[in-house]
């Protein structure tokens, strides 16, 4: 089960693993990771849901833990 809901939104966007790595200046591997449920650093948090265009406030809707 997905702790977080972060491979949906990046593939409802049309974004890949490696673009979003990118834009969030984190590695790929990371983004996998998450997907997979593993936790993450809330600055690493903050990147993504930059890079994804979200405001901080909306962090609970990508992430549970």
């Amino acid at each position: 089960m997905d702790r977080n809901s972060l491979r949906h939104i990046r593939e409802s966007l049309m974004i890949s693993k490696s673009e979003l790595a990118k834009k969030a200046n984190i590695s790929p591997l990371t983004v996998s990771r998450i997907e997979n449920g593993k936790p993450c650093r809330l600055e690493t948090q903050r990147k993504i849901l930059v890079a994804l265009g979200m405001k901080f406030s909306e962090k609970n809707k990508l992430f549970t833990y």
